[in-house]
């Protein structure tokens, strides 16, 4: 199934600081007993095999060992509720790793299929500012990290030559708001650590 899509992405987890799961190619250990992670995705336009999914997002709950590369992975997916049959399809396909690209690198890892839920998604890209709500599990809010001594116009922090899901480039931002409720065991938590890359057809 050829797809191409190009869109913004932004993921939060329950490290206190920089995760050392993205720094490690997911090697060390996370700063909890477990790590939980969301991966958020707006797909700003493009197409799955001819299904236009322009303006439309998709999340994945991850709750994993505190060595992500263990795997054992319980993973929920949500598709937005906007999207007709035909969208959310596509997007299962996509962002379950059915049909290749980033996420299908992850799957070696994932455990057990929490479910996949139709739910609303609220995705927001304002500036520096980001946030994702999907349904009532998750909700994220985080800005984009600055040094204060460039002051509120100087570049934003990042990390380069990362593991992807989806590109090699990060930009580190703090949470503002982070929480996520899901159907897996121990899910409830507080995410401190976020970051956001944006990512286009040449990332997947």
């Amino acid at each position: 199934m050829p797809w191409n899509l190009s869109g913004t992405y932004l993921e939060s987890c329950n490290c206190d600081v920089v995760c050392p799961c993205t720094t490690s190619g997911l090697t060390a250990p996370a700063d909890h007993e477990r790590c939980q992670v969301t991966f958020a995705f707006h797909v700003d336009s493009r197409s799955v095999d001819d299904v236009d999914v322009s303006d439309r997002s998709a999340a994945v709950f991850i709750d994993g060992p505190r060595v992500m590369a263990e795997g054992g992975w319980q993973v929920a997916l949500y598709v937005d509720a906007s999207a007709d049959d035909g969208q959310a399809e596509a997007l299962r396909k996509v962002f379950s790793g059915q049909v290749g690209g980033p996420m299908a690198g992850l799957a070696p890892l994932i455990g057990e299929v929490l479910g996949v839920e139709r739910v609303p998604i609220d995705y927001r890209d304002d500036g520096r500012h980001h946030a994702a709500r999907v349904g009532d599990a998750i909700d994220i809010e985080i800005e984009d990290q600055i040094a204060p001594q460039f002051g509120q116009d100087g570049p934003v922090m990042s990390l380069t030559g990362m593991f992807p899901p989806v590109n090699s480039t990060l930009t580190i931002a703090r949470s503002t708001r982070a929480t996520a409720c899901t159907a897996g065991p121990g899910t409830s938590r507080a995410a401190t650590d976020t970051r956001r890359p944006s990512c286009g057809p040449d990332d997947r």
